[in-house]
């Protein structure tokens, strides 16, 4: 992976999967990046060894699909969080202002 410095805080990030090199502006950090390079690689390889008939265009929608599920998965558990979050303060504010 490179990097070179862009506009508004923004650097270009290079990098590589599976023989294919691909380029894009971020400002997140570089753990962050790391770390979502990391997440797409181990995506891949999950589905390579059990599809490795499939064309790259293939694997790489099918890992789309697979990120989109678990975010939407996420999604629902923060929701759920918040909700329960709420509650919990609600109730907790109930119970100070009857000792009041």
């Amino acid at each position: 992976m490179t990097e070179k410095e862009g506009q508004n805080s923004e650097r270009l990030i290079k990098f590589e999967v599976f023989g294919h090199e691909y380029s894009l502006y971020t400002a997140a950090p570089e753990e962050e990046v790391a770390e979502i390079l990391q997440l797409v690689r181990s995506q891949f390889e999950k589905l390579m060894p059990s599809s490795s008939r499939l064309v790259s265009d293939k694997i790489a929608v099918l890992t789309c699909l697979n990120m989109a599920g678990e975010m939407v998965k996420l999604r629902r558990e923060v929701e759920r969080f918040k909700r329960q979050a709420n509650e919990n303060v609600t109730a907790l504010v109930k119970r100070i202002e009857s000792c009041l």
